[in-house]
């Protein structure tokens, strides 16, 4: 998968240092995946949550936070949409962010 950025997690783990282990081995698993549809992502990552509107919600560092993509299936590309704490992320509508 092409993911789209890696800085927003970087980004984050600059300020959340014990979140960066665990986005490094979120995006070598999905750079190196080629998901096709939802029932791929959940064979990996059965915690997953499928959204609507292409949109998959990640429990990252062991549920400590939460990661919102968007994937184009057909073009095999990852949209990083938003990374945050439980506190962060319930401000935020995960299906139209």
């Amino acid at each position: 998968m092409w993911i789209i950025s890696r800085k927003t997690l970087s980004d984050f783990w600059k300020n959340y240092k014990d979140a960066e282990q665990a986005l490094r081995a979120w995006y070598q698993e999905a750079e190196a995946a080629s998901w096709k549809n939802p029932s791929d992502i959940k064979k990996l990552y059965r915690n997953a949550s499928i959204l609507k509107n292409s949109r998959v919600v990640f429990n990252i560092a062991g549920n400590k936070y939460r990661l919102v993509v968007k994937i184009n299936y057909d073009y095999f590309m990852v949209y990083i949409r938003f990374i945050g704490t439980h506190e962060q992320y319930d401000k935020i509508d995960a299906n139209t962010i």
